[in-house]
């Protein structure tokens, strides 16, 4: 099958690209001609694929004979591509050569650099933390430091921008990068000479037990390390005695296909189908578990939303039609087209669509798709179905009934993965203070500075994590200075009566009524109901801001946030996490349905 998908992109890029640069002679173009008729042939294309090679290259050829300016062919032949493949289908996409390795770290689990996560706040480079075990961390660079000089260059001001700091720390192993760091109130600064690495990105940053039986694990994508990280996490939470799991893949957009059926072989007994692929010649391709997995034993909750995509649905859904989990959530994206990485001969690359994904019941997991801008918009639509807020909006014809293999129970087709124990979304809007601290980057700000003057004293105080967990508390020092720090930059918890914003809210909402209303400007100046419908507008959404206000806690979700991202600088991050979890309603439901066995034996869900 690879053997074939690259010799058909192999034809079409002899066509699209080879005839650029010269004018063959007759000769030369028919015996091609006669070439690509032939290989068409043992391909099976068709009558149709050669004469529309013959368009493409016919017209490369009078454009460079003919065209009155100079012609860009590389931008000519990019914007082609991609809008050919738009034309396939949603996933069929254009890799330009210096967006490939960018493109591709997320899935190698690796990047080569200094190994700093870092934020650019008011111009100056200020690093949030070191990752674990990365150069950086090794030579001393903590939480806070401001990196003034990157080599032979200043690090502040306009120039310090994301590309620029991405261009200066990154680069090969083994070669180095020296740094002058600004820390805390000490005014000379500190020189650090680094020696870039191999950075990991983790696949899995958040593991931990929730209790003395129940562990967590956060999933964060499917990349070439994750099946090792899995077990690591799965190893070391069943030697803290973990017998259950919440294994939470939200807002995971999948990634390689044999690493969701590792990941499902440690739950599965071997020989289990986990799922097939289908191509345009109907071609089935099994894969199934291979050997015994760590976890077949056990309570095993899969956490899903509407961002869950291609391997964490295969994942999902595999669990789900052996019945060895209860899936609690959202349906999910519904990502089940199968894509090939090929290489063009500019080092560029596209990511071809080459057949479906089913899971072991039947199931086709890609939602339908027409058009590539209605396929993007179909999250909007599922909201404004009220899908996302309520289950039974979900409606599915008896067509794509299916059952699951042990249990019987009925399930359905369509598109992504329909869960178990649905959890609506939050619809709660946050308040309007909390969302200027985000936006402003105060609690960053405020935990930089704030561990700047106080990490040795609060690590002596609070030695580990879990100690910190149970008894750190802000105190009333501690909410002065975060309030007053919020001033000084602008932010005080308090509505802006914004009348623009309101009137362009009003004008967006009433547009049509407005225009048959007042179809003159007589109509407007005989009484005053636009007054009126404008004031009335107004006040509801006052009225609306004051019930946020009173539904959703400020204080409770800024302790949460200002308590997290201090753990997260002092501890391992795998646990850090575990704060922020404690006030989210979508996990502390997911719990709830870990600990309720009758469901599971109501279910008949193997544990």
């Amino acid at each position: 099958m690879r053997q074939r998908v690259f010799q058909r992109a192999g034809l079409c890029l002899l066509f699209f690209v080879g005839v650029v640069f010269t004018t063959r002679g007759q000769d030369v173009e028919d015996y091609i001609l006669q070439m690509q008729l032939q290989k068409a042939k043992e391909l099976g294309i068709g009558d149709t694929y050669t004469p529309q090679t013959q368009k493409i290259n016919r017209l490369m050829q009078l454009i460079k004979l003919y065209y009155v300016d100079t012609v860009n062919f590389g931008k000519l032949v990019e914007k082609g591509t991609v809008e050919m493949l738009k034309e396939l289908d949603p996933h069929s996409v254009y890799i330009p050569k210096e967006e490939v390795t960018k493109t591709n770290e997320p899935l190698q689990g690796n990047f080569e650099g200094i190994g700093v996560q870092f934020q650019i706040i008011k111009d100056t480079l200020v690093v949030v933390s070191p990752i674990k075990g990365g150069p950086s961390e090794k030579v001393g660079i903590l939480a806070g430091d401001k990196i003034i000089q990157i080599d032979d260059s200043l690090a502040v001001g306009k120039i310090c921008t994301n590309a620029w700091v991405f261009g200066k720390l990154r680069g090969k192993k083994g070669t180095k990068v020296v740094v002058q760091v600004k820390r805390g109130n000490n005014p000379d600064l500190y020189t650090f000479t680094i020696i870039r690495d191999k950075i990991p990105i983790h696949s899995i940053e958040t593991y931990f037990m929730i209790d003395k039986e129940n562990g967590y694990i956060k999933l964060e994508r499917f990349s070439q390390t994750s099946t090792q990280e899995f077990i690591t996490a799965l190893r070391e939470l069943k030697m803290l005695g973990m017998k259950n799991l919440l294994l939470d893949l939200r807002d995971n957009t999948g990634g390689y296909l044999n690493v969701a059926v590792e990941l499902v072989n440690e739950f599965l007994p071997a020989n289990k189908l986990v799922v097939y692929t289908c191509n345009h010649t109907n071609r089935k391709v099994e894969h199934t578990t291979s050997k015994s997995g760590l976890f077949e034993e056990g309570k095993l909750v899969v956490l899903i939303n509407e961002h869950s995509a291609s391997a964490s649905e295969i994942v999902s859904g595999a669990l789900q039609d052996w019945d060895r989990a209860i899936i609690v959530g959202r349906r999910s994206y519904g990502k089940g087209l199968v894509q090939n990485q090929l290489p063009l001969p500019d080092e560029s690359l596209i990511r071809l669509t080459v057949s479906r994904y089913y899971i072991p019941s039947g199931r086709c997991i890609q939602k339908p798709y027409e058009g590539v801008e209605d396929y993007s918009r179909d999250l909007v639509k599922r909201y404004n179905s009220g899908e996302l807020t309520h289950a039974d909006s979900v409606h599915f014809p008896d067509s794509l009934k299916y059952q699951t293999l042990v249990a019987k129970r009925t399930v359905y087709g369509g598109g992504g993965i329909m869960p178990d124990v649905f959890i609506p979304i939050d619809t709660v809007r946050i308040s309007d203070y909390y969302w200027k601290l985000h936006r402003n980057n105060i609690f960053n700000q405020f935990v930089l500075n704030y561990l700047e003057k106080n990490r040795e004293s609060v690590l002596k105080e609070y030695p580990t994590f879990e100690y910190f967990n149970a008894n750190f508390k802000i105190d009333e020092t501690m909410w002065n200075n975060f309030y007053n720090f919020a001033k000084q930059e602008g932010v005080t918890d308090s509505i802006t009566f914004d009348f623009k914003g309101y009137l362009n809210g009003f004008l967006t909402q009433n547009k049509d009524t407005l225009n048959k209303l007042f179809p003159t400007i007589d109509a407007v100046n005989q009484d005053n109901t636009f007054e009126q419908m404008l004031s009335s507008y107004i006040s509801s959404e006052i009225e609306k801001y004051n019930k946020t206000q009173q539904n959703f806690d400020t204080k409770a979700q800024i302790e949460r946030q200002l308590r997290t991202l201090i753990a997260r600088s002092l501890y391992d991050r795998n646990k850090a996490d575990k704060i922020w979890l404690e006030l989210d309603d979508f996990y502390l439901k997911a719990l709830e349905t870990l600990n309720n066995t009758a469901l599971f034996k109501k279910m008949k869900i193997r544990y």
